[in-house]
């Protein structure tokens, strides 16, 4: 019986030290996470971007970065009491850029996917996207299917690249990958003979110079737009997400997509 007792009494004490250990673990793991005081502290958010991704953030003729990100952003950093700093950053390492804490959010038409949610943390979709071809207006190339071994320029580092690497009709062309997409449009007709990237863009540069270039009705995918942010600062992310539902429901958020893009084309719910 003794030993029984003692059985007992052990088990409730390993039992009880799991669970000292476990709450312990669950109120350091809440600590850790200061993203958001950690911006507050600064009095800034730093957003990275290569500032070269029109309509959503670009910079003008002025030298100014704006576009329909940066309005977002200013008016949740505005909302928050800090202020917003833009950082431009090489696009292919913004990885290293966030983890490296140069900046606090990458949100510049970031697209969602399985495998930049496993190196940063992403928001909710607040906007969807397609990939699509762009062409020269007097091209011959009509539809994917035209593509045979042809030059396709590419911004490296994109979901337009990865995009180019699912679609078996580009599987012969030649693909060529640049820094941003303002150096793949000069290229285009001068050497590339068609583009992949971003619907949003391709409209941009389309209306832009009329009668230039062409947006072909394939789609390569449909994708969401969202922010990253570290892994971890789940704090940060929560009070960017709540600050943009609270503009979708005063009408703040349509009332910038319009100016961007003639109608509400947000996702936040």
């Amino acid at each position: 019986m003794r030993v029984k007792k003692l059985l007992v009494l052990c088990v409730s004490a390993v039992l009880a030290g799991s669970m000292l250990l476990a709450g312990c673990s669950k109120k350091e793991e809440s600590k850790t996470d200061e993203s958001l005081q950690y911006v507050k502290d600064n009095k800034e958010l730093i957003l990275g971007l290569d500032a070269s991704f029109p309509p959503m953030g670009f910079t003008d003729k002025d030298q100014k970065i704006v576009g329909f990100d940066i309005d977002m952003a200013k008016e949740v950093t505005k909302r928050m009491g800090i202020k917003l700093k833009l950082q431009p950053i090489n696009w292919d390492s913004k990885d290293q850029e966030l983890q490296g804490k140069t900046i606090d959010c990458i949100w510049n038409g970031l697209t969602y996917s399985e495998d930049r949610a496993k190196e940063m943390l992403c928001s909710e979709s607040y906007m969807d996207n397609h990939q699509v071809l762009l062409v020269p207006e007097k091209s011959k190339i009509k539809s994917l299917k035209d593509i045979k071994k042809q030059q396709v320029g590419v911004q490296k580092g994109s979901t337009a690249a990865d995009a180019v690497d699912q679609t078996k009709e580009l599987k012969n062309a030649k693909i060529v990958y640049f820094g941003n997409n303002v150096e793949i449009l000069n290229d285009l007709g001068n050497g590339c003979d068609a583009a992949v990237m971003d619907e949003v863009v391709a409209k941009y540069y389309a209306k832009k110079d009329p009668g230039k270039f062409k947006i072909l009705n394939d789609n390569l995918i449909t994708e969401k737009y969202v922010i990253g942010f570290r892994t971890g600062d789940e704090k940060l992310k929560a009070e960017v997400e709540k600050q943009l539902k609270d503009m979708k429901k005063d009408g703040t958020l349509a009332k910038i997509s319009k100016k961007w893009f003639g109608e509400d084309l947000t996702t936040i719910k």
